[in-house]
């Protein structure tokens, strides 16, 4: 073989094995770039202010995210809209498992009541749902129903007497008394509030003579005291929590109305599959966690964790249902009014 021959089979090997080589390198990197997800602390928005609901879960959670995920939490609070700039903000971000974030049913219903900036049922993905919290219809201990036909009964011989207090046009609370009303075919007023501790002063003062609230911590004292009496709960299953074991549901009561409010994690569209399994697994190990368990007790929530098949089959079923809901109440056209 000649001298320039040998040179050029020498060179040829030699290029063969840095690509191998480099190809190997290649694939080593890239899985242990994979193995090390998350490599660095990982940004959850709450996309309302500290102090409520949605903020205290993520406070809770934040304590065990070193432990089970390997990492800490970083929680920003992006109040606005609704919810939709927090919501905004999650949904345009990049979809490398590093932003996460808190999201409830308004999720469902900003697209239903106009025009938003993403579609966040179809932009964001599901991971995990955290606590499920049913709605409490109350009244005043002293008024003359003591269950819903009773209450039923009344509303009908004095049709658009009674009014019902809830935390806002188009929330949760305002679907769920409007959900009854129609369902049994009655004449009550709805007064929105700017929260559940509002509407439930104006109970207190009999301002409004029934109200449908989602924080049972709110009312606990004042069923204790005997100062209000709950009529119904619309989750499909009696609560758990202490002090509210026995108030029937609204289906126990021969009525079909059956709605419960959630917060869960989501994350931007598009997540590799290895680090959804990793989020998942480590949000399943912290939400599971008997201390997380008993901290949600004490904020009046019941834990009810579902990982991401069941938790995107229950929000396409909410989608359809409350879709339905707002449209067939005349919510949605009440809002679209407000907005002009």
């Amino acid at each position: 073989m000649s001298g320039s021959k040998l040179t050029f089979s020498l060179m040829a090997a030699f290029l063969s094995m840095a690509i191998l080589t480099g190809g190997c390198t290649m694939g080593t990197k890239e899985s242990m770039a994979t193995e090390k997800y998350p490599a660095k602390p990982i940004t959850i928005i709450v996309p309302f202010a500290a102090g409520g609901s949605m903020d205290m879960i993520v406070r809770v959670l934040e304590k065990s995210a070193p432990r089970d995920l390997g990492q800490p939490f970083i929680v920003v609070n992006m109040p606005g809209g609704a919810g939709a700039v927090g919501m905004n903000e999650l949904a345009g971000a990049p979809t490398d498992g590093y932003t996460i974030g808190i999201v409830g049913v308004n999720l469902i219903l900003q697209p239903i009541y106009g025009q938003t900036r993403y579609h966040y049922p179809t932009a964001l993905e599901p991971l995990v749902n955290i606590v499920s919290s049913p709605i409490i219809m109350a009244t005043l201990a002293d008024k003359p129903w003591n269950n819903l036909n009773e209450l039923v009964s009344y509303a009908k011989q004095h049709p658009g007497e009674i009014k019902f207090g809830h935390a806002g046009l188009g929330t949760g609370t305002h679907i769920a008394g409007e959900m009854f009303a129609q369902e049994v075919n009655i004449s009550i007023k709805q007064v929105p509030f700017r929260g559940d501790a509002e509407a439930l002063t104006s109970l207190l003062g009999d301002h409004v003579q029934l109200v449908f609230a989602a924080t049972p911590a709110a009312l606990k004292e004042h069923i204790k005291n005997g100062t209000i009496k709950v009529l119904a709960i619309t989750d499909e299953h009696r609560l758990t929590l202490q002090g509210f074991e026995n108030i029937p549901t609204f289906k126990e009561q021969g009525i079909n109305v059956g709605f419960s409010l959630w917060n869960g994690i989501a994350v931007p569209k598009g997540l590799s599959a290895d680090a959804k399994a990793r989020l998942t697994a480590g949000l399943k190990a912290m939400i599971n966690d008997p201390e997380f368990k008993k901290n949600m007790e004490e904020l009046g929530m019941s834990v009810q964790y579902m990982g991401p098949d069941e938790f995107s089959a229950r929000w396409i079923e909410d989608n359809a249902k409350l879709t339905k809901i707002v449209k067939e109440t005349g919510i949605a056209e009440l809002i679209a009014t407000q907005k002009k």
